[in-house]
């Protein structure tokens, strides 16, 4: 009776001391609304960005364009496209993405990785009919991606200066760089001969595009801030620090 007794006094004087319910007497600025406070904290979002005002007109040209005319054309596509389908198209152009995947994988000494996406890529290529499915995941090897700006990273190349690119969204210099190497490796291997029938029939390009932008929850103004640029300017360079780590 008297441990009980103790073990009682005991969490009464915790419970009186504020430590167990820290923010039971805490108090707010009533003033201070949503905005001030994101205004506030502003300084904790600096990214590097001397080229901001351009890079604010083009954030601005990609929010029109997406409200405008990218995702209505997202929209019709998965209104007239059954589900069995569509993830079959996400799956094609997934497959499709092993490759550089694999050869950043291979330039960054990653061999478990490399192994990993070697396999995934047969597998789903073979069993999984050029793509069309997705056996690997099933079988315990789950998409990772690799691309050369990550691979630049590894190497220690600074990101460079903030970039927000037409249509392509939130970008650096290092980054931006990148994507031209992924690009001209793709139109190299040519797996399967889809690149060499892109370029004739410029409809499978603008389906890849219509199929990555409907597999992408982000949507402009969905932060419901008026500092949306920096936010997504913050995320997007501490992702990629993160990707460049793991």
């Amino acid at each position: 009776m008297l441990a009980a007794g103790g073990a009682a006094q005991a969490q009464h004087e915790l419970d009186d001391d504020g430590f167990t319910q820290p923010l039971q007497h805490l108090q707010f600025n009533p003033r201070l609304d949503q905005r001030e406070f994101e205004r506030s904290t502003l300084g904790a979002l600096n990214v590097y960005d001397p080229l901001e005002s351009w890079n604010r007109r083009v954030y601005h040209f990609n929010y029109r364009f997406d409200e405008w005319l990218f995702l209505p054309l997202v929209d019709g596509y998965r209104y007239v496209t059954p589900d069995l389908v569509e993830t079959g198209v996400s799956n094609f152009f997934g497959n499709l993405g092993e490759v550089p995947t694999l050869f950043n994988s291979l330039l960054q000494l990653k061999g478990q990785r490399a192994m990993r996406t070697t396999a995934r890529l047969l597998f789903n290529t073979l069993i999984g009919v050029g793509g069309l499915w997705d056996p690997a995941s099933r079988m315990g090897l789950p998409r990772q991606a690799e691309d050369f700006g990550q691979t630049l990273g590894f190497y220690g190349l600074p990101a460079g200066p903030y970039l927000m690119l037409p249509l392509l969204g939130p970008s650096n210099l290092r980054d931006s760089g990148g994507l031209v190497v992924d690009f001209n490796l793709d139109s190299s291997i040519n797996l399967l001969n889809v690149a060499a029938v892109s370029s004739a029939h410029p409809e499978v390009t603008l389906l890849k595009v219509v199929d990555e932008r409907s597999t992408v929850n982000f949507r402009y103004g969905q932060l419901n801030s008026p500092f949306e640029y920096e936010k997504l300017r913050y995320f997007y360079t501490e992702a990629r620090a993160l990707q460049i780590a793991e």
